[in-house]
């Protein structure tokens, strides 16, 4: 098959892979009753398993730069097909885990065979590959790419929670880590290393970036000051998202008293913001340059934050809205970072170079839970934490000049 026809197949079989990967945000649906299972299991009360999420995020970018490591040496699919196994395996190992310290292993830490060391492989290994062989529509491509990994926590608390109708939470691990290996490994038979210095038919790349053409090493991405800015901005725009994300249902319950079901209901309206934003604006950073993309990120995310802080049950309408642009917002800075890194330092290392990036989504992951958790049980309220998102944003919009400066002086 031709290889401008091809490439599309890839896509596609890089979706399915990370719309089964993309379970890990899903876990709020399989929390509860685990932690139900564990206390009845143990004997000891088990309010939260938070931590598991944490520590499952945290991962991520180490596995996603031995998984761009391992892309030299192995080949994309035998990445793939690693990570896959791991990731199934870490799954279904979950489904047979006795206490908290083992679902830490299995589903949180990812050491062995953890859903978390799979994850990392897998989703840096498809981005990056597939972005290799779309240059030209590297930000629509990344969007896509991380939407299907984003839509996957729409799916699959729909799927586990039909399924945990029939069966028990740890049955249910097993049985959806067995169909998500079968789907991976299959899917990976299509995925190929993209060529080198691969272009479409007819394109004939980017003239504004001529000057930009060198593929940096991540060591000489680590010696460039426009890494840790960019780096910085990752961070700080995924802040928000993050800490909204994770807590979505209790916070919809404080602040506009709604119940449990309709509180659920919000994390997926946000999931669904979560994945358009990552399409739309990728495709928007195509079309109008990532740079002002990401500034409308940032201001978006300030407008959404605002609507959250003056939200109240009498104003629930503000409350909806300030979710979804958070979440929209929060998708477009994940969908477009995989082209961003790629356009900054070159698409030849772009597996390795953007899990080195992916750190600041860790931290961002670590430290937007944990604020917002201590504030509120420090003050009580939601709103301090909010505040500190929203400044965030405007040292986001701060960063971006600093970007733009920085780049000009290397042009």
């Amino acid at each position: 098959m031709d290889l401008n026809k091809k490439r599309w197949l890839i896509l596609i079989a890089s979706c399915l892979i990370n719309l089964c990967i993309g379970s890990l945000y899903a876990w709020s649906v399989f929390a509860s009753p685990m932690a139900s299972y564990l206390s009845a299991l143990t004997g000891n009360e088990i309010s939260s398993l938070a931590i598991v999420f944490t520590l499952a995020n945290a991962v991520g970018p180490i596995t996603m730069i031995g998984g761009g490591l391992l892309i030299k040496k192995i080949g994309s699919k035998r990445v793939i097909i690693c990570g896959g196994l791991l990731f199934g395996m870490g799954m279904i190992a979950t489904g047979f885990v006795t206490s908290e310290a083992m679902l830490l292993i299995t589903y949180g830490l990812g050491v062995g065979l953890g859903v978390g060391l799979g994850v990392g492989m897998v989703y840096g290994c498809t981005i990056s590959n597939t972005i290799k062989f779309f240059p030209d529509k590297k930000g629509l491509i990344g969007g896509i790419a991380t939407a299907s990994y984003g839509i996957s926590s729409v799916i699959i608390p729909i799927l586990a929670n039909w399924l945990m109708n029939f069966m028990d939470v740890t049955s249910c691990f097993k049985t959806v880590g067995t169909v998500m290996l079968l789907i991976i490994c299959i899917s990976s038979m299509v995925i190929q290393d993209c060529p080198p210095d691969y272009l479409p038919n007819g394109y004939q790349g980017n003239q504004s970036q001529a000057g930009k053409s060198v593929n940096y090493t991540w060591q000489q991405m680590l010696h460039t000051p426009v890494f840790y800015v960019m780096l910085c901005m990752l961070c700080v725009g995924a802040f928000s998202g993050l800490m909204i994300i994770s807590l979505a249902s209790p916070l919809a319950r404080r602040i506009i008293e709604i119940s449990a079901a309709e509180a659920a209901a919000v994390v997926s309206m946000i999931a669904l913001f979560n994945t358009a934003g990552r399409v739309i604006c990728g495709y928007l950073s195509d079309r109008f340059g990532i740079l002002s993309t990401i500034r409308m990120v940032f201001t978006g995310s300030i407008l959404g934050l605002i609507l959250l802080y003056f939200s109240s049950p009498d104003t629930a309408f503000m409350f909806y809205l300030g979710v979804s642009i958070v979440g929209f917002m929060f998708g477009s800075i994940m969908g477009i970072y995989p082209g961003f890194t790629a356009s900054q330092f070159g698409s030849a290392n772009n597996g390795v170079n953007y899990g080195i990036m992916f750190i600041g989504f860790a931290a961002a992951g670590y430290f937007g839970p944990t604020i917002m958790s201590a504030l509120y049980n420090l003050t009580g309220q939601d709103t301090p934490a909010i505040l500190v998102a929203a400044a965030l944003n405007i040292l986001g919009l701060l960063l971006s000049g600093i970007y733009k400066k920085l780049n000009q002086q290397h042009a």
